[in-house]
């Protein structure tokens, strides 16, 4: 190589590994009259000027990095046909009235090994009307099909005024609310899935005791889902302070979801001593999907120590769900010991449920005596 194309390659190699950032941020759409604007002056007032002057139907659109972990945001009117053959999730025709999207937490194919997950989402507004009317958002390795409208592309978003963007409709209620397939929820797990500290501001603001349940509710779902030790955090302060019922039973649930690994410890603080017997039956019926010892300890302690004989068929069914090889020795246990008439009851429903020789083999003893 002579020094004419040594020099060359240090001009130019830089470039290209410059602009891979802004390329990946740039969805693959078909079907689509794409126009690509700058949001470098102000996201929030590019995006508002638009929508002012847009009376047709539109989408806009544009890229923030996504939250760490092999997530993805699909939709569910995929076509699941991809032609990168790279296990992504298809074609999303925006324009389908089915067109909602679904997150999973992927595990690797068997035709391809994925080391990480999606780098970007793409965040979309159907705007008509000088309004909008819709929100969805997918992981970058989704295909976008615009149905023919025009999709009016934001570059160098950035993500906390993304946030900003998207949290007046995460807290919409009502009708506006309800718009386009649930424009709040839609918001809300758009802003769930970006991969910048604004969002956990915004959705510990979410779970506020000031805040509708409802908000409360799904916020706590997209904490432990999507939030790792910061949603944690804030799901546990929950679990201790939000004064609503309710919504405490929700938090179990996504405290079930969280990968944290001090969320089982506190589901197991849930069981034993939230004042609410229906929170506590709630976070046994979890515990049940968890299995572990120290999950299986809280369940039969609670079948014990409970003073609520409901807790307690909720603890046995929470048995009922654990591994056969964990779950029915322990029923056979509870059948033959506990003092609880109706707790008995409860734990020979489920042994008959399971059809399990051992099962069998302990109805049989109790019908020869």
């Amino acid at each position: 190589m002579n020094v004419i194309q040594r020099r060359i390659l240090a001009v130019v190699v830089p470039m290209i590994f410059a602009a891979i950032p802004a390329m990946a941020q740039a969805p693959r759409v078909v079907n689509a009259k794409m126009e690509t604007r700058s949001a470098a002056a102000g996201l929030a007032s590019a995006f508002q000027s638009l929508v002012a002057s847009q009376s047709s139907p539109a989408w806009v659109g544009y890229a923030v990095p996504a939250v760490p972990g092999d997530r993805q945001m699909c939709c569910n009117n995929s076509s699941g046909n991809n032609s990168d053959g790279d296990n992504g999730c298809g074609i999303c025709r925006l324009e389908d009235s089915n067109g909602n999207f679904t997150t999973n937490n992927r595990t690797s194919g068997v035709d391809t090994v994925k080391l990480e997950g999606p780098r970007n989402i793409f965040v979309l507004f159907r705007v008509f009307e000088k309004r909008v009317e819709k929100i969805r958002a997918f992981s970058d390795d989704c295909e976008l099909d615009a149905g023919g409208l025009p999709l009016i592309w934001f570059t160098g978003a950035p993500p906390a005024e993304s946030v900003a963007l998207l949290a007046p409709f995460a807290q919409a209620t009502g009708e506006e609310s309800s718009r386009g397939g649930g424009v709040s929820q839609q918001a809300l797990a758009a802003i769930a899935m970006t991969g910048d500290p604004s969002a956990d501001k915004a959705l510990e603001s979410f779970v506020a005791p000031s805040q509708p349940e409802r908000l409360r509710e799904k916020a706590a779902f997209w904490l432990g889902a999507s939030r790792g030790k910061a949603g944690y955090e804030t799901l546990k302060r929950m679990a201790h302070d939000d004064p609503s019922d309710r919504v405490r039973e929700k938090v179990t649930f996504a405290l079930s979801v969280s990968r944290e690994p001090e969320a089982v410890e506190e589901m197991i603080r849930m069981a034993k001593s939230d004042s609410s017997s229906r929170v506590r039956g709630q976070a046994l019926f979890w515990l049940g999907q968890k299995a572990g010892k120290k999950a299986v300890a809280a369940i039969t302690g609670a079948i014990e120590n409970d003073p609520e004989t409901e807790v307690k068929k909720r603890a046995v069914f929470a048995l009922s769900q654990l591994p056969k090889d964990e779950g029915v020795p322990k029923l056979i246990e509870v059948a033959q010991s506990s003092r609880n008439r109706e707790v008995r009851k409860q734990a020979m429903f489920w042994l008959g449920q399971s059809n399990d020789p051992r099962a069998l083999a302990f109805f049989e003893s109790v019908l020869e005596h």
